[in-house]
């Protein structure tokens, strides 16, 4: 039999009604670790229902949803919130269209959840595989950008977890409009509300018991600013999935197309200031800066880039300012980008592995052998070849959506997709084998 429930009562799962900011956690984790037995054994149609219902419920409540963003971004502008954050903030019909598209990706993704990979005899006669299962319950801490409520959901979902989301006080209007829509189409396909449940209360002190609760707790997953994920990181008790800086490098090789390279460096810069696979610095080789620098700087200005340079592209640009030692590291998240003349791919690598953060980075060449140097020396999560890295995300992937980017070694990597929510277990067939 399908549940019932009302808007009011799907946005307010587990409201925080009283001050005890423990006891509303334990509830949720509580209400949580429930749900997320249902969703272990739930098949893959009722699943595919429920992001269709969302899909559906959102679809309809287009003007509430927007009306409420409309009413968080004015509040964010009244609290002097800066270009970056509101342009993550900020919600319109094309991207209400884009997370309506990721729901219908994601439910037209197969499901990893009981796959078996591996499976062979070993010579007592058993049968050995590796079976993908949930990794139980998320939790998502996430700063700005109210779309993540739903692919968080969406994702979390079509891989048979629960998740715990707690979004950014900015964003909160914005992320209730949105819960609801969730909550009304996991009721539409018979499965529980609590699987998907949004932290009702902006007190820091629930971010706190969140991290602090592996009973409940399986894995967080922090995506927002580096203070943010840096203090998770360090005071969290349950395993993080998770990357700190998004320092991003194109390096414009001499043998480049230069309307090619041209292209992609204006793209990956421009495209979005405010995004984690945005170009923050740009590596150039020698032999072709005297010719390209200048028309970069010419489509930069188009853009009202702010460029800040090593000495060597300062000769060959005026005006523009010296890059100082802080600048390499910099993530802007702005419309400023640092570059540097180098001498050939070495020096380029050089300057990644001292520099960046492992999350993106790019070659423009039309030389096969350094695209495959590139591609094997540069310890990135996506190494990306004649790209713009405006493509390191998981709808661009074809995974649907993403939970976030991870620049960890470990478990996952890069855009964290169904499968980067899934773990494997042993399974052993036998037929009446006993250890001799």
């Amino acid at each position: 039999m399908t549940a019932q429930v009302t808007r009011s009562d799907a946005s307010a799962v587990g409201l925080a009604d009283d001050a005890d900011i423990d006891a509303y956690m334990n509830r949720l984790g509580q209400a949580a670790r429930a749900a997320s037995t249902v969703m272990r054994r739930t098949p893959t149609g009722p699943k595919n229902a429920a992001l269709a219902a969302m899909a559906s419920r959102l679809e309809a409540a287009r003007g509430e949803v927007l009306a409420a963003n409309d009413r968080d971004l004015s509040r964010g502008r009244d609290n002097g919130l800066d270009a970056a954050l509101l342009d993550r903030l900020a919600l319109d019909d094309k991207r209400v269209d884009a997370m309506i598209e990721g729901l219908r990706q994601v439910a037209a993704l197969p499901d990893p959840v009981g796959e078996i990979d591996g499976l062979h005899y070993r010579p007592s006669g058993i049968q050995l595989g590796q079976m993908r299962v949930p990794l139980g319950v998320i939790g998502i801490i996430y700063e700005s950008r109210p779309n993540v409520t739903l692919e968080a959901a969406s994702l979390c979902l079509k891989s048979g977890n629960a998740c715990i989301l707690r979004g950014g006080s900015e964003a909160r209007e914005s992320n209730a409009a949105i819960a609801a829509c969730i909550g009304e189409g996991l009721a539409d396909a018979g499965l529980p509300v609590s699987a998907v449940q949004v932290v009702a209360t902006t007190d820091r002190a629930a971010v706190g018991r969140m991290i602090s609760m592996p009973e409940y707790v399986d894995v967080i997953i922090p995506r927002g600013g580096k203070s943010l994920i840096e203090r998770i990181s360090r005071e969290a008790k349950v395993p993080v999935i998770k990357h700190l800086d998004g320092v991003c490098h194109v390096y414009i090789d001499a043998t480049a197309d230069l309307d090619k390279a041209l292209a992609i460096a204006v793209n990956a810069k421009t495209h979005r200031y405010g995004t984690c696979n945005t170009m923050e610095t740009l590596l150039i080789d020698a032999p072709v800066a005297a010719t390209l620098l200048p028309r970069l700087a010419a489509a930069y200005a188009q853009h009202g880039v702010e460029l800040r340079g090593c000495s060597r592209s300062r000769e060959l640009l005026e005006g523009i300012l010296e890059a100082t030692e802080e600048d390499w590291y910099a993530e802007y998240l702005a419309p400023v980008l640092a570059i540097r003349v180098v001498d050939g791919i070495d020096e380029a690598i050089e300057h990644i592995e001292r520099y960046g953060s492992h999350h993106t980075d790019a070659i423009v060449t039309e030389q096969y052998g350094l695209a495959r140097r590139f591609m094997a020396e540069v310890d990135s999560s996506s190494v990306m070849v004649n790209a713009s890295t405006r493509f390191a995300d998981g709808f661009e992937y074809g995974l649907g959506a993403e939970i976030g980017i991870s620049t960890d070694k470990l478990h996952a990597r890069g855009p964290v997709g169904l499968e980067g929510l899934t773990t494997r277990k042993y399974v052993v067939l036998g037929d009446g084998q006993v250890r001799q």
